[in-house]
């Protein structure tokens, strides 16, 4: 028996740094709260050790494992939150599809769905407890572990994003599988959206139960679509989720903060911020102050720094950062990038991100 196995989601060490959580709130803490999506990442040497040699998933499947890798970046860096490893695409395998990793190649499912009568091969009801329960024990085992130094954010992918990679087979620059699903077989997607939209709500209160302290929801190919389909066929599912998700919290006396990242969704600010998310993320080719006009106040904003940004040196990194947080505000902010961090990005330059965040931010806020 491994030492996972005994661990339990209950007392958790006390929060020291809970500048994230406020944000999210609304409030304006000591100073902007930044982590990054993807901080557990290649772009680590330690990561790249601990992952050598090994498959993709069965790490996602090794709460050890999984914990060792969430905790990294803090030990270099000064986060404010944290995110647990996993994947978004351990929701399609809980349904009984095959998906592996292929080196140069990335997620791969061996037999994708094809045609409306596929569906049958899904599993119609999941119990995530038993086909995720690696999940649970790996935030489980991470929140004692962090020993309360920032909170623990998990995460799903969202309906319209699982579908895409359930029917295309892995990645795509079209999405043409999947919209060709949209448009001839509208009713056998929106059966397969709220299949996934039921899994994904389980596996979102069971992360909670097992201690996670905030939750994001990503819809990375938000952007394939257009503002009409996108109101169809990932709209509704998103709000949905948060709904569900808030009212069985609720029930348990529970509530945390819940952040939806809907990539190249700009036309839908206003949606986003009427769909029962506290923080809306949002990508880098958003301009700060429209968004904080379009949202008009509703909901707390989290990026959007160009990853890329990071290769620039580090004094260009610090004026990209003032610049950003001049344009957010320092209230309902969390800083992040407008998506993950690369592979080939240089460790120094993250720490100059997240430095900079601070340093600029505390400033703003002195000055007031």
């Amino acid at each position: 028996m491994s030492n996972n196995d005994v661990i339990l989601p209950k007392d958790f060490p006390e929060l020291k740094n809970d500048t994230f959580l406020r944000a999210a709130r609304g409030e304006e803490p000591e100073h902007v709260p930044v982590w990054c999506m993807r901080q557990a990442g290649r772009y680590l040497p330690e990561f790249r050790e601990i992952r050598a040699g090994k498959d993709f998933f069965d790490t996602c499947r090794s709460p050890e494992n999984c914990c060792e890798l969430t905790l990294q970046p803090l030990r270099r860096f000064p986060f404010d939150a944290s995110i647990i490893f996993s994947d978004i695409l351990v929701i399609p395998q809980a349904m009984g599809m095959e998906v592996q990793m292929l080196t140069g190649k990335g997620p791969t499912f061996t037999d994708p769905l094809k045609e409306p009568e596929d569906l049958q091969r899904l599993r119609a009801k999941v119990d995530v407890n038993k086909e995720l329960d690696y999940v649970f024990k790996a935030i489980t085992l991470t929140r004692h572990k962090i020993e309360g130094k920032v909170p623990l954010i998990g995460f799903t992918g969202a309906p319209w994003t699982l579908m895409s990679y359930m029917i295309e087979g892995g990645g795509s620059t079209t999405h043409s599988k999947a919209k060709r699903w949209l448009y001839r077989h509208p009713d056998s997607s929106h059966m397969l959206l709220k299949m996934l939209a039921d899994v994904i709500v389980e596996y979102l209160v069971g992360q909670v139960a097992a201690g996670a302290q905030a939750l994001q929801v990503f819809e990375s190919h938000a952007g394939i679509l257009g503002p009409v389909e996108f109101r169809e066929f990932s709209l509704p599912y998103l709000r949905d989720i948060a709904r569900r998700v808030k009212d069985r919290l609720k029930e348990k006396g529970q509530d945390v903060p819940m952040i939806v990242f809907a990539k190249d969704a700009h036309y839908a600010l206003e949606d986003l911020s009427e769909s029962h998310y506290e923080v809306v993320s949002l990508d880098w080719t958003i301009d700060p102050r429209s968004a904080r006009e379009r949202t008009g106040g509703k909901v707390s904003l989290q990026g959007n720094m160009d990853p890329c940004a990071l290769y620039a040196p580090k004094e260009q990194i610090s004026d990209v950062v003032r610049k950003m947080l001049e344009g957010f505000g320092t209230r309902g902010y969390i800083a992040n990038l407008g998506h993950g961090l690369y592979p080939d990005m240089d460790p120094e330059n993250v720490g100059a991100f997240v430095d900079a965040v601070h340093q600029h931010s505390k400033l703003l806020i002195k000055q007031k």
